[in-house]
């Protein structure tokens, strides 16, 4: 299935999203809450509640600065709802109204936040999963503090790691020998060229919201989502 599916360029995928926006009427908002539903689904399929080693069904989410870090927060306030007991890291929250509501929203569920990363053997004593929702696929340039130190500590743990959309650090289009190897990607709208060199276990693809217009136009050749799924193993 995957080998049919088109890889997206950084330059392409950020022309799907702004037609996304303009010319189909969706809202960020919007694509957020229907892209964090598929990756808190994506996580219920490859770590079910049942198969986790620690007694509690502990997870850590590290969400970065940007829509990224926003999908990690949607994501998280519905493990929550799934049963999971997930933390959440947010060390640079932007000053704005969407991003301030869905901290609020997690908040209201209990969700607790830390104030700082822990190091990599308390994380690896601590937690089932990390959910990387640093950078996605606007990202370009080097990686900035405190994320700097963020992915070092990640490099160090045992645990597995989900990223959401980017393993973040990498290259959205070739990549990084050295950085994250993520146990889990969970690709959305379509996958992006670094995708193609992710080895980790699991490969998923979500964000079931590309008008057959969109989908034709841009030749995405997306896979058929199965029934009512959100979400769909490639």
């Amino acid at each position: 299935m995957a080998h049919t599916i088109r890889y997206l360029g950084q330059e392409e995928a950020q022309k799907i999203d702004e037609e996304l926006f303009s010319e189909y009427g969706f809202s960020v908002d919007q694509l957020m809450e229907l892209a964090g539903l598929s990756c808190a689904t994506a996580v219920t399929r490859a770590y079910q509640l049942s198969s986790l080693v620690k007694v509690r069904p502990s997870l850590l989410v590290i969400c970065g600065p940007g829509n990224n870090g926003g999908d990690g927060l949607v994501c998280a306030r519905h493990l929550k709802l799934f049963g999971y007991e997930p933390t959440i890291l947010y060390p640079k929250r932007p000053n704005k109204p969407l991003f301030q509501g869905l901290t609020t929203q997690c908040e209201k569920m209990d969700i607790p936040f830390l104030t700082e990363m822990p190091e990599a053997k308390v994380i690896d004593e601590a937690y089932n999963l990390v959910i990387d929702a640093i950078f996605g696929f606007s990202f370009k340039g080097a990686v900035r503090e405190p994320f700097g130190s963020i992915l070092d500590v990640l490099k160090k743990t045992t645990v597995p790691i989900a990223s959401i959309d980017i393993p973040s650090g990498w290259d959205v289009e070739q990549g990084s020998a050295d950085g994250l190897q993520p146990d889990m990607l969970i690709s959305l709208t379509a996958p992006k060229k670094s995708a193609s060199l992710f080895r980790g276990r699991y490969h998923f693809l979500g964000g079931r919201f590309v008008p057959t217009a969109l989908e034709k136009k841009y030749q995405l050749r997306l896979p058929p989502y199965p029934g009512t799924d959100c979400v769909l193993q490639l």
